[in-house]
């Protein structure tokens, strides 16, 4: 049976339509929001009141009107709340601290020793930033709501509240995220990094004002996450998108998971270097730097080089081609240090390829596009994971609250 819905809970929801509006426009006025919104002219004149006296709105401009009242406009009120978010590789760890107009305070990044690394040893380094952080911003603290983390591999939260870690390519057991990261005074919050660059996206990026997209993130490893009708796609258990351990071939190379013939042993950065390496070339440098020099050695006519970018290109189109075969969608976007530089360097050979191996229907509905967020975009989106529980009214804001 169906709770029946109370006048505190539209309210609520009204709270939560408004405030998620003036985080994607920015700056509004009480007619814009109730324009965007369907919501009457009075009940957004309540809930922007509401949100002033919270310390979430600011007056940010009047402006002149048609012979009426001059136009108040609104927007966030960056001091209002601070969120953090982190983005976790097997090569470093990237932490931003955002306030609530979700312009970027500081920014840290902490190396880690190797890829193997321990759940022990992200957790040094997380803590090692967010303290860092904390000394050179403490005033930013007292209104810190949250820190979010991205990472690698599957994120799954149970009906228990407890969120765990399955980190299989990384060699680790499961892991609960209170448990064995990082240990700070404040809420912790985690999806895969793959997600969190979606929502980065999809709120601000490549993927904004689309119901049917894909956002592949392809790094050291290959992740995707799928909106389908304006909403994520998790599955069961949040484990959909683990696009890089589909299976393109029998047998093939071993992938980090421990299986063979996964499309992340053949394109994801660590991949494609590896295959490099095995053609004879010296690989000594970091894998950012190697990709690059990998690409300009191609363009010099290298042949093993030449070789070695042709099949990670159709390979690579051959994965996003079962995406597009398998969803639908009208965009694909590309994010991640490796899938960035794939796409400026040889972007019309991908999307020749996807073409190639798709349906012709679908090839003829999606277009690819590269991410317009850039390398903050995973962090970006893990800050997003506690400001949108402040939206859903599941954190009081830390002015109301003072």
């Amino acid at each position: 049976m169906s709770r029946q819905v109370t006048s505190k809970d539209l309210r609520q929801r009204n709270r939560a339509v408004v405030l998620r509006r003036f985080v994607v426009a920015g700056e509004a006025s009480r007619a814009d929001i109730a324009a965007a919104t369907g919501l009457s002219a009075a009940t957004v004149t309540n809930v922007v009141a509401d949100l002033a006296r919270e310390g979430l709105l600011r007056e940010a401009a009047v402006v002149p009107s048609d012979g009426g009242r001059p136009i108040v406009r609104f927007a966030l009120d960056g001091d209002g709340a601070h969120m953090i978010g982190a983005d976790v590789g097997e090569q470093g760890v990237t932490v931003e601290l955002f306030d609530l107009s979700l312009r970027r305070v500081a920014r840290v990044f902490r190396d880690l020793p190797s890829p193997s690394v321990s759940p022990d040893e992200i957790g040094k380094a997380l803590l090692d930033a967010i303290t860092g952080l904390r000394e050179a911003h403490p005033e930013r603290f007292a209104s810190l709501i949250g820190v979010g983390l991205g990472l690698p591999g599957i994120v799954e939260t149970g009906a228990d509240g407890v969120t765990t870690l399955y980190a299989q390519s990384l060699g680790w057991q499961p892991i609960g995220i209170d448990d064995g990261f990082c240990h700070v005074d404040v809420p912790l919050h985690a999806d895969n990094g793959a997600k969190t660059l979606a929502t980065a996206e999809h709120w601000f990026g490549a993927a904004r004002g689309t119901a049917h997209a894909i956002v592949a993130l392809i790094g050291r490893g290959l992740g995707a996450a799928v909106i389908a009708n304006g909403s994520f796609v998790r599955g069961s258990s949040s484990s959909a998108g683990e696009w890089g351990h589909t299976k393109v071939s029998l047998g093939g190379p071993k992938c980090a998971c421990g299986a063979r013939g996964c499309l992340e042993a053949y394109v994801g950065g660590g991949g494609i270097l590896r295959r490099w390496r095995e053609s004879g070339a010296l690989v000594r440098r970091d894998d950012e730097s190697h990709l690059a020099e990998l690409l300009a050695a191609a363009d010099r006519g290298d042949a093993r080089a030449g070789r070695v970018v042709d099949e990670t290109i159709e390979m690579l189109g051959l994965g996003l081609a079962n995406l597009v075969n398998l969803f639908n969608p009208d965009r694909i976007v590309v994010g991640g240090w490796a899938g960035q530089q794939l796409l400026r360097a040889r972007g019309d050979g991908l999307d020749g390829a996807l073409r190639q191996f798709s349906l012709d229907r679908p090839a003829e509905q999606v277009s690819l596009v590269p991410c317009e967020l850039g390398d903050d975009a995973v962090a970006l989106g893990a800050a997003l994971l506690p400001l949108n529980r402040l939206i859903e009214g599941d954190i009081p804001a830390p002015k109301a609250n003072s």
